[in-house]
Formats: structure tokens, sequence, C-alpha cells
């Protein structure tokens, strides 16, 4: 992916929250990192993958996004969540996306496809119901959500009996 749509979801984030996110970005991408999201005033962060698609392709136009995370790179952990997002390129916005702790990511696609690839595949219209609904957001709701994963991290896991 390019820097351009990590740039785009790290500015729109840090806008509709009036600079309460805070974002980094990585020099080096060998653990599929892409942004590092925390809170001011807090030393919490959440690690993002991000994967974009443009809406000038083809299936993004019919109405689904699909992309795939390599398995070499692709190690979950309660703080590392999948970003998927599908960018209207005539406005240089998120059109809809899908935040997907890696976890939940990897009990949903639990092995990778012969090319060492696990794959998404998702629909983008509003009456879907598919396996990927549950995550699935306007582009106004990401923030909001990020700042909820950030909360469900500074709790922690609940205590076991």
């Amino acid at each position: 992916m390019s820097d351009d749509e990590e740039y785009l979801v790290a500015a729109s984030c840090i806008l509709a929250t009036a600079g309460e996110l805070n974002v980094s970005t990585s020099l080096v991408d060998d653990e599929g990192v892409d942004l590092v999201f925390h809170r001011r005033g807090s030393t919490v962060t959440l690690a993002v993958q991000v994967t974009a698609r443009m809406s000038t392709g083809v299936l993004v136009r019919q109405g689904r996004l699909m992309a795939f995370v390599r398995s070499q790179t692709f190690q979950p952990r309660s703080d590392l969540d999948m970003l998927f997002v599908a960018v209207d390129v005539e406005r240089g916005a998120i059109m809809t996306a899908w935040l997907v702790p890696s976890p939940a990511f990897a009990e949903m696609v639990p092995e990778p496809n012969n090319k060492g690839r696990f794959r998404f595949s998702a629909s983008m219209k509003p009456a879907s119901m598919d396996r990927w609904t549950p995550f699935r957001l306007e582009a106004a709701e990401l923030p909001r959500r990020i700042l909820t994963r950030l909360a469900e991290l500074e709790e922690g896991p609940a205590p076991s009996l």
C-alpha cells in the first residue's frame, strides 16, 4: 500500500477527534504495521495494518472490497488491528472501512491460500450481512472506533477467576 492512503487515514482520525488521537507511522514495514494510534495523555497504543482499495477498482465499483494479508508478516495480538478501507479517489476520502482486531481476523480466516496470503472479501452494501458486517464502519465512525479499541486495551484483559 502507498503512504498516501495511510496519511489519509491518519489525518482523518486526528482531525475528527480534534487531536485526541495521535498517529505515528513506521519507517520499516517488516511487521506489517503501518500506523500506531494513541490517545493524547495515554501510553497505550494500537498498531494498525492498513490495506486500501481505490474507487477506480472494478470490485469497489461493484460494492465489494477484496484484499490480502501476507502470512509472513501477520502475527495476531491484542494490540494489532487490520484496517481495510475503500477510498473515494475523486473526493480523497474514506468511503467504507473495516477495523478488525487481528485475533478475530485470525479466527475468521484461519488458513492462508496457496500463495501464503489470508483473503479478506467484504460487501460495501449497507444491507449486506456478510461475516465482516460487525466490523464495517462509515468513515465518520472510524476515529471513534479506534478510541474505543484504545479504551479496551487500557482496561486490559478481564481478570480470570
